[in-house]
């Protein structure tokens, strides 16, 4: 049995509102046990016997069924989960900068925004690993920033969604 972070993208913003309960109560529904919701962002930590790939198509079936809307999730092992905030430059608080990990279901996807976004040449981003970029920006800047409006276009929504780093730390804690 794998524990999972499962990364809903684009509840809770845009008009696709959810409350976590009702989150909760609808993947519970799953093959998936010991569900939980961590924040009000869609961010949801379960086990389950199933593969991160079953996991994903189970996941956003529920949510288009439930909640009637074009779902994606990113889904990850914790423990990868683990090794990408370890392996993140950035400091996760701090005053002057937010630190960010982009997460992919599609690392070609992945590839693509980050060669958008400056790539190697960007000093304010790193490759993680093929799921996932780290990046940081200015406080206040983070809507206007390069990464976050190439990311918000159709191409990239369907296999990309993005967390601060302090929500990451805070899946993995509410896994363990």
């Amino acid at each position: 049995m794998s524990t999972y972070a499962v990364f809903l993208r684009g509840i809770n913003v845009g008009g696709v509102n959810i409350k976590m309960a009702d989150l909760r109560e609808a993947v519970s529904t799953l093959p998936l046990e010991n569900v939980s919701t961590v924040l009000a962002s869609g961010n949801i930590v379960c086990t389950s016997d199933a593969g991160p790939d079953e996991v994903k198509t189970l996941v956003e079936g529920c949510l288009r069924m439930h909640f009637g809307y074009e779902a994606w999730v990113v889904v990850l092992t914790v423990s990868r989960v683990k090794e990408l905030a370890a392996a993140c430059p950035y400091p996760a608080d701090s005053k002057e900068l937010h630190a960010y990990i982009t997460l992919s279901s599609d690392p070609e996807v992945l590839d693509e925004l980050y060669q958008l976004a400056g790539g190697q040449d960007n000093q304010d981003q790193v490759r993680l690993g093929a799921e996932a970029t780290a990046w940081q920006v200015t406080v206040g800047e983070t809507l206007d920033s390069q990464i976050s409006k190439l990311s918000n276009k159709p191409k990239y929504k369907r296999a990309t969604t993005t967390r601060n780093l302090r929500t990451l730390h805070k899946v993995i804690a509410a896994a363990e």
